[in-house]
């Protein structure tokens, strides 16, 4: 697993068009997909923000949250706009971060005030796809992916 910045280091025309898709408008927004045990995967609709070469959300009492919790495993996903049809998903486990220092700093530059019942997630990052065409009719995207661990972009 990578931080947001090892994978940026790494890939950084990947990571800076995912960022830009992440970020299409003041807010980072993304499609958080979760699975837990063996029934189908969840996807909601979460805000996310990239500080400090860190990928963050904080999530407040849901069953995604409780999939979080109890697995770990994620899929972020950018929303498509059909005028620019590019592509973006990151791959990987979160992990909650702790109350403390660190969930103050990122809580004070957050979009909204997290009160007590959200909680943290950093999402590390095993893989991201970029997918891009230049026009919404253009079949198949262009896909970049990235591996952590990998020595660059495949």
């Amino acid at each position: 697993m990578a931080t947001w910045a090892e994978m940026a280091g790494a890939a950084p025309e990947l990571a800076d068009r995912g960022r830009r898709l992440f970020y299409r408008t003041e807010t980072g927004e993304a499609l958080l997909a979760t699975v837990r045990d063996d029934e189908p995967p969840r996807i909601n609709p979460i805000w996310i923000a990239i500080m400090d070469g860190r990928l963050y959300a904080f999530i407040g009492r849901s069953p995604k949250r409780t999939s979080l919790e109890r697995d770990g495993r994620y899929s972020l996903h950018s929303h498509v706009d059909p005028a620019v049809p590019a592509e973006f998903s990151v791959r990987g486990r979160a992990t909650l971060v702790a109350a403390g220092p660190a969930r103050t700093a990122i809580a004070t530059r957050w979009y909204f005030e997290p009160g007590s019942e959200y909680e943290l997630f950093e999402f590390d990052v095993e893989s991201a796809v970029l997918g891009v065409r230049d026009t919404p009719d253009e079949w198949p995207p262009r896909y970049t992916t990235w591996r952590a661990g990998s020595r660059g972009e495949a």
